[in-house]
């Protein structure tokens, strides 16, 4: 036996990828899922190759023999469900958002905290290949202080999508930022750092039909003002016509960072050419292709421990949400300066 039960909440598209990623672990299975719609226990168990009880009762689902709440819902759910799971002292990975309002991240931090609970927020881009990669060539000092940086989502949620349905609704869409580009914020401030002070963003809209569901601004640009000087920039695009790209470019005083390639002066390096890093480089947003595995690992380990997670713990993501709606409220104002927390 795994050291650790799991209860998914939601059985959709995400619920899927997490379910089979947390299986793969050693440390932990799925047991338990919640869904309004009625669910056959056979059935669920034998997709996944383990037993599985399914419930529409979500009280009686908490009380069931599992650790780890997993909350794969709807968005506008995410707070009710991370406070409940909480109170129940169950320790809870949460799909991004973490809520859809500063406030409600906070009062699931609070919760968590209060119950003793560990969390983890699926920014899992920061265990990607790519990133680990990126983070390890600047905590080696190759890049010398950054003084810049930019992290870039350019990803089209079109009907082809398996979000598309519900995304294009600001209930539980939000903006493009929040959405989707949370994932290029959250890593320009793992590179970047967290001590942001202010920011100005501005937003706006593709003409094309295919995006004309969409009940908000489908593109934004941020710029993130540092206490101590430095300044970065996140696009977030969700309304592109072009294969899926994460743009990540890093400026320091000894050298540069483009994507998979680098140049840098302590290296003695050709500053005519860069020189390419071998590397798996975040390119699609299919859901099983993303590194959960690799996070979830991380999770259960900090579990072993009684410690937070690395990178991804409640306290830690919620840093990048204050940014986030930070940006969206400069957006809505015309692109006005806005103070982090403000």
């Amino acid at each position: 036996m795994k050291k650790y039960n799991v209860g998914i909440i939601g059985y959709g598209w995400a619920a899927g990828a997490h379910i089979d990623s947390i299986n793969k672990t050693p440390q932990a299975q799925v047991t338990a899922v919640f869904s309004n719609r009625k669910l056959d226990d056979a059935e669920v168990s034998a997709k996944h190759g383990c037993p599985i009880k399914t419930y529409t009762d979500f009280n009686e689902f908490l009380k069931a023999s599992i650790h780890v709440v997993d909350i794969c819902s709807m968005p506008a759910l995410h707070a009710e469900q991370a406070i409940a799971a909480a109170e129940a002292k169950k320790h809870i990975i949460l799909e991004k958002p973490m809520a859809m309002n500063i406030e409600d991240c906070r009062a699931i931090v609070q919760a968590a905290e209060k119950n003793g609970v560990k969390g983890c927020v699926c920014f899992e881009c920061r265990f990607s290949g790519q990133f680990i990669s990126t983070k390890a060539i600047v905590d080696s000092g190759l890049l010398g202080d950054l003084h810049y940086a930019e992290v870039d989502y350019y990803h089209g949620i079109g009907p082809w999508y398996g979000q598309f349905r519900w995304n294009t609704g600001k209930e539980n869409g939000g903006s493009a930022l929040l959405t989707a580009g949370c994932h290029a914020l959250d890593s320009l401030l793992m590179f970047l750092g967290q001590d942001v002070e202010s920011v100005s963003s501005f937003s706006t809209k593709s003409k094309s039909d295919i995006f004309a569901p969409y009940e908000y601004d489908t593109s934004s640009v941020t710029i993130l003002h540092y206490k101590n000087g430095k300044v970065g920039k996140c696009a977030a695009i969700v309304d592109c016509l072009q294969p899926y790209y994460f743009h990540t470019h890093l400026c320091g005083s000894e050298g540069s960072l483009l994507d998979d390639k680098f140049h840098s002066m302590k290296l003695k390096t050709d500053k005519g050419g860069w020189s390419r890093m071998n590397m798996k480089m975040l390119d699609s947003g299919d859901v099983s292709d993303h590194p959960y595995q690799t996070q979830f690992e991380a999770f259960f380990e900090a579990l072993d421990k009684g410690e937070d997670m690395p990178l991804t713990s409640f306290r830690e993501s919620l840093r990048s949400f204050e940014v986030i709606f930070a940006a969206d409220k400069s957006a809505a104002e015309g692109g006005r300066l806005v103070k982090v927390g403000e």
